[in-house]
């Protein structure tokens, strides 16, 4: 980094930004800081080279790190490209700055100068990218999320299935379902579970189901939650059983699930969480009772009116008018 903040400051007529210029050069970085700011609030693109050359050649981090803050408004091609060259920086804060302002960039456009950052040789820099891809949805990102699946670093592996989760990217659907049982590491299993949501095919389904066995609780949970977006009968039975988890987050998927299956089996479980300690659980018991549309669960759900949960009151007496709604 140059020790002279003068070095290379950009040039402008703009008579507004001429004013910061001292400030702007400064020796004191809190100054310099504190002058970027004010030149955002300016928000004029004429602003851009300032931000540009405090990002890449500042000599202190924390002002190179609030450059590339301020850069999250300004979705375009060069400033992604300058903040995808600031995911190098030697500060861990410039680079994380650096990355939460590309996660805000939504534009084709600058998507396209993001995509040139896949092959990066550093690992952190191409996970950062792969974060920044998923919303821009860019078909084009589908092909390098593909090879990054296969990557040696997971986080790289979950942004990858995130990007490919995004775009709907059916043809992953095999890849996916190897990750969502396969792979050795809790995070990527469960991102990729949750990926498969998009599909009920049958490889998708298999998956789903290998994944309410896993070992890790937060796979079980996200794989009954895609059972139920998906309303996939298939899982009915293996959801039953995960209704006595140990884990109650998975109990209560399971039981959000059911209801969306209208599974006529599961009432007796369901009514047996009515009385659990755990009030979410009841309340989703409750919710799930009343999907299922059967009148039998009436009189569970008539002594469980009194519960002490305002929210489980409710979800009863919806469940009631779901039961007692004329036909």
């Amino acid at each position: 980094m140059p020790t002279d903040n003068t070095f290379a400051l950009p040039s402008t007529d703009n008579p507004l930004i001429q004013e910061l210029l001292p400030r702007l050069a400064s020796d004191d970085a809190g100054v310099r800081r504190v002058a970027l700011i004010e030149l955002a609030d300016l928000e004029d693109p004429d602003s851009l080279p300032f931000f540009e050359h405090a990002v890449r050649l500042d000599e202190d981090p924390v002002v190179r790190a609030q450059a590339a803050k301020l850069l999250e408004a300004w979705d375009e091609p060069e400033i992604a490209t300058a903040l995808c060259d600031a995911l190098s920086d030697p500060d861990q804060s410039v680079r994380e700055a650096a990355a939460l302002s590309l996660a805000e960039f939504k534009s084709p456009e600058s998507g396209y100068a993001i995509l040139g950052y896949t092959s990066h040789p550093s690992p952190e820099v191409r996970a950062y990218v792969f974060r920044a891809l998923r919303e821009i949805r860019l078909p084009e990102s589908a092909e390098p999320a593909l090879a990054a699946l296969g990557d040696e670093n997971a986080v790289i592996r979950r942004e990858a299935v995130g990007v490919l989760g995004w775009l709907k990217h059916l043809p992953a659907i095999p890849q996916l379902a190897k990750l969502a049982t396969d792979d050795p590491v809790e995070d990527v299993r469960r991102t990729a579970v949750g990926t498969l949501s998009m599909s009920d095919n049958t490889e998708a389904a298999n998956a789903l189901l290998t994944a309410l066995k896993d070992s890790a609780w937060q796979v079980r949970e996200e794989a009954a939650s895609a059972f139920g977006k998906l309303r996939l009968q298939s899982g009915a039975n293996a959801l039953l059983e995960l209704l006595a988890d140990d884990y109650w987050q998975c109990r209560l998927q399971a039981a959000r699930a059911l209801g969306k299956l209208r599974f006529v089996p599961a009432i007796s479980a369901l009514q047996e969480l009515l009385s659990h300690t755990i009030s979410n659980l009841r309340k989703e018991a409750a919710l799930a009772l009343g999907e299922i549309g059967d009148k039998s669960a009436v009189s569970a759900l008539r002594l469980a009116e009194q519960d002490s949960d305002p929210e489980v009151r409710k979800a009863v007496r919806i469940a009631l008018a779901q039961l007692e709604a004329p036909l």
